[in-house]
């Protein structure tokens, strides 16, 4: 077996194939269209302006798209991701989108249907599916069926009850959940004495899913996107469909799932159920695709306590294989969704001090990367950007040059903390070979030249002895099987890993996070890894 060494290089194509002058060729691309992918995060508001105005739009996506993924597997000048997911798209009062008052239009601060409709042509000549944020669990206060029930509401006589509710004068009186209590998690009206659910923000009523024309109208909306050629759907805030009653969410999760794919056999979903390891487990007795694997995310969670030598790197590879099996016994068809960061979690780059910052922030990204199922990465996080605290400072403009007037460069949202980027803009990290930019696209390449890496169910086989190693295979019936080794560590480790590969075996690929002049090796069982490195085995 050749090996390619990657620790990122990626600057020409002919350094990626020869592998920084240490052998010759690596193992070719095998990317395969399903359900496993590398999906991007776009925060549509601050990631690519076209028109000057400061704000991120459709059109400044597909003109950035390249970026992305340009459609041709023989370059190296993109991050080589093949799924794309936008936060809401929908007319809102807000500039974050997840308020809705009119579901199958585009707000006129992204710009237009037919952008949409551009955009996703643009990624399916990519080959890249695009994931619409379906927001079911509230509506807009501004949205008509709202305005139309509490405009009832307040003609009713003041002694009214719910048991008065005529909906043949307004059919959407039962679209929300009206009360004349004031219950927890509710808000009062303004011009009348009834009292409406809303667990985020009165400005989101929580909508009624028991009603049987809520889950029609919702299920026309998904007809909707899915005629204008979505692909997937995210589905947000699964566990306040019914806030503290997880059978009942599960209940509808099951109901939407048929009823996508009763009308688009193939669509994916990925559910939003921010919630414990073994409650959102039970999620997936729903058939629901995904769901986001929150117990390995944020600064606290297992990629940043391993990237932090919190946990020896074994409790990584043994989580992984507990949590497969995990999911596999409410559903053996799931598809996990790992991921870092999100658009509501503080920014990785945040969560490290001390010595070896930059490696560690490398390093737990290809954690995420060698993780199994449909990973996620969210917009910025390639390049290490900062921002923390308020939901605005986790959406800054995505720093493609320092020059704030640049093309394509967006203002952010108002109330946005000015946030230092410590590693330097997108256009500074292309040509440093050793930049976190870098790093990521040799995380998404390894991902995208071994199958079995997302498709493969993890095997913990041992630390070798030496607490900082952990030794992994992926295996599969369709893919050929690798040994993953991981030093999550600040210094040089070996371990004797004969008992866990052929005799013949060799180091095929590298992604090493710290010192870009020290390379891992193989001499007779015995496999040196440099601090912070990825070791692939065949």
């Amino acid at each position: 077996m050749t090996k390619q060494t990657i620790f990122p290089i990626l600057l020409a194509t002919s350094l990626l194939l020869q592998g920084c002058g240490n052998s010759s060729s690596g193992d070719a691309l095998n990317i395969i269209e399903d359900n496993y992918r590398t999906t991007y995060e776009i925060f549509v508001y601050s990631f690519a302006d076209s028109n000057n105005d400061g704000i991120g739009d459709l059109q400044g996506i597909i003109n950035q798209l390249d970026y992305i993924n340009d459609g041709d597997d023989a370059t190296d000048s993109d991050l080589g991701c093949n799924g794309l997911w936008l936060t809401p798209v929908c007319p809102s009062t807000t500039y974050h989108k997840y308020d809705i008052y009119d579901y199958t239009s585009i707000d006129e601060e992204f710009g237009t249907l037919e952008d949409y409709e551009a955009l996703i042509k643009a990624c399916h000549e990519r080959h890249m599916t695009v994931t619409f944020d379906f927001v079911m669990n509230h509506t807009s206060s501004e949205h008509p069926w709202f305005k139309e029930a509490t405009s009832y509401l307040a003609s009713l006589p003041e002694d009214a009850t719910a048991e008065d509710f005529d909906e043949s004068v307004c059919p959407y009186v039962n679209y929300y959940n009206f009360s004349k209590e004031a219950k927890e998690g509710y808000e009062k009206l303004e011009n009348c004495n009834w009292y409406y659910e809303a667990r985020f923000w009165k400005g989101m009523p929580d909508v009624n899913l028991d009603n049987e024309a809520v889950r029609n109208e919702f299920f026309e909306i998904a007809k909707f996107w899915m005629d204008e050629g979505v692909d997937n759907f995210r589905l947000d805030a699964v566990t306040s469909y019914y806030t503290g009653n997880p059978e009942k969410n599960i209940e509808v999760l099951t109901w939407l799932n048929n009823a996508i794919k009763s009308y688009k056999e193939d669509a994916y979903i990925v559910g939003e159920c921010w919630s414990s390891q073994s409650e959102y487990a039970s999620y997936y007795e729903s058939n629901i695709d995904s769901f986001f694997d929150f117990a390995f995310a944020d600064k606290d969670g297992i990629i940043a306590q391993c990237a932090k030598g919190s946990i020896p790197a074994s409790s990584f590879g043994k989580a992984l294989e507990k949590e497969e099996a995990l999911y596999a016994s409410y559903n053996e068809d799931y598809v996990n969704a790992p991921f870092y960061t999100n658009h509501d979690i503080n920014r990785s780059a945040g969560y490290y001090s001390g010595e070896n910052v930059q490696a560690k922030i490398k390093f737990a990204g290809g954690l995420n990367m060698i993780m199994s199922g449909n990973a996620y990465l969210y917009y910025g996080e390639e390049i290490g950007m900062k921002g923390s605290g308020s939901d605005e400072n986790k959406r800054a403009p995505m720093q493609w040059t320092a020059d704030e007037s640049a093309e394509y460069m967006c203002d952010g949202p108002e109330n946005m903390d000015d946030v230092e980027m410590l590693y330097g803009t997108l256009e500074e990290q292309e040509g440093d070979s050793d930049s976190i930019y870098n790093y990521y696209k040799a995380a998404i390449r390894l991902r995208n030249t071994y199958p079995v890496i997302a498709r493969g169910t993890t095997s913990y086989l041992g630390d070798c002895n030496t607490e900082g190693l952990c030794v992994l295979s992926k295996s599969s019936n369709e893919y050929e099987g690798v040994t993953i080794v991981v030093n999550n560590t600040d210094s040089e480790l070996s371990g004797d890993i004969s008992e866990y590969i052929q005799a013949d075996a060799s180091i095929s690929y590298e992604l090493l996070a710290n010192n870009p002049e020290e390379h891992a090796s193989l001499n007779h069982g015995t496999i040196t890894i440099p601090s912070y490195g990825i070791i692939i085995v065949k």
